[in-house]
């Protein structure tokens, strides 16, 4: 057997070769301006991670965050100076005739909460700490602060409480990355794996509609850590599955592996941390909430929130986002397609013409 013999790369400058192998492959030690780029490369990416996803955190806070307020004029005037002392900016009240309309607002969510005076007593304070924990801690607190030293403090009320197996809201934030995840996983895989624009896209959307009653089976069925519909809920994780699988996929269609690439930036360096599943879109820098929910990771839990707990309301905004995204991205991958066939056919038209 004849021993392997290497020689020199005949592209490269002596001094600097490296020896191939008999299949034309360089081997040995990659070149030291290479390693130092992958190196720097890794170090910058490093910090795109830690900026997507500590920033939002760290910036976290109460920002325009709407409440109800039921009361006499001075009563609602007095408890906005009180709050704009305390917490500038953090409120944004809508006064209400009475207390039912104030529990309406909360149902339809259009309020985290309300502040409701009435006489001869101290004010109640009604939260729904399934619409956000966070912002349900925050009116609390408030509640808190406003009661004087020689009088009871305010009787706090959860219109729309979590589920009681997930008290805290700890399960549902940790549930919405896998949907994320999930998505991603589905887009890449069928890239990489399938080949056939069409075929992915089938492919994707099969994995999408049978995730969906999977993750419920876990997340509602086994966890509780959610209520309402079974199937309802289920069909949102799919939306949410299918929204950014077929957007990696559409743009892959169009400008190749690439498009993985920015879709899956987009996704979950931008889109997982602004998605204020872990707190409240309110709560974020202030315009990056509204960016968070034009995505699919926002749109999704906002959705997942209103059909879990409160009857579907405030769903027509997020399905429409998730839809768009969906369609967004078949569009992407009929362009792609079609570009390629037209390539494909210009091509063979000029075998054609050079062999006649």
């Amino acid at each position: 057997m004849t021993p392997e013999r290497t020689e020199p790369a005949p592209s490269q400058a002596a001094g600097t070769q490296r020896p191939v192998d008999r299949t034309g492959k360089e081997s040995g030690p990659s070149p030291w301006h290479t390693t130092i780029r992958i190196g720097v490369g890794l170090a910058l990416l490093i910090g795109v991670l830690v900026t997507a996803f500590a920033w939002p955190a760290a910036e976290s806070g109460p920002r325009d965050i709407p409440i109800a307020v039921v009361g006499p004029p001075d009563a609602a005037a007095g408890l906005e100076r009180q709050l704009n002392a305390a917490m500038p900016d953090a409120f944004e009240l809508t006064v209400a005739a009475d207390g039912d309309q104030a529990q309406q607002l909360i149902e339809d969510r259009e309020a985290y909460g309300a502040v409701v005076f009435e006489s001869g007593g101290p004010p109640r304070v009604l939260i729904a700490s399934a619409a956000s924990p966070a912002v349900a801690q925050v009116i609390s607190a408030m509640a808190t602060h406003m009661s004087q030293p020689d009088t009871p403090a305010p009787a706090v009320t959860d219109l729309a409480p979590l589920s009681d197996d997930d008290p805290r809201g700890a399960g549902f934030a940790a549930a919405a990355l896998p949907m994320v995840m999930g998505g991603m996983i589905v887009g890449v895989a069928m890239c990489m794996v399938i080949s056939g624009t069409w075929r992915r896209v089938t492919g994707a959307l099969v994995a999408a509609v049978l995730a969906g009653p999977v993750v419920g089976l876990v997340v509602q069925s086994w966890l509780g850590v959610l209520d309402g519909h079974y199937w309802v809920n289920a069909g949102v994780v799919s939306m949410t599955i299918a929204a950014i699988s077929l957007t990696l996929i559409g743009l892959h269609a169009l400008i190749g592996p690439p498009g993985i690439g920015i879709g899956a930036a987009v996704m979950f360096l931008l889109g997982n941390p602004l998605s204020g599943v872990t707190s409240a879109p309110e709560m974020l820098p202030a315009g990056w909430g509204a960016v968070g929910q034009a995505l699919p990771p926002g749109a999704g839990g906002s959705l997942l929130r209103s059909t879990s707990f409160f009857d579907g309301a405030a769903a027509a905004g997020p399905v429409v986002v998730l839809s768009s995204w969906i369609l967004g991205g078949i569009l992407l991958a009929a362009i792609g397609w079609r570009s390629r066939e037209r390539t494909t056919s210009g091509s063979t038209s000029r075998v054609a013409t050079v062999g006649s």
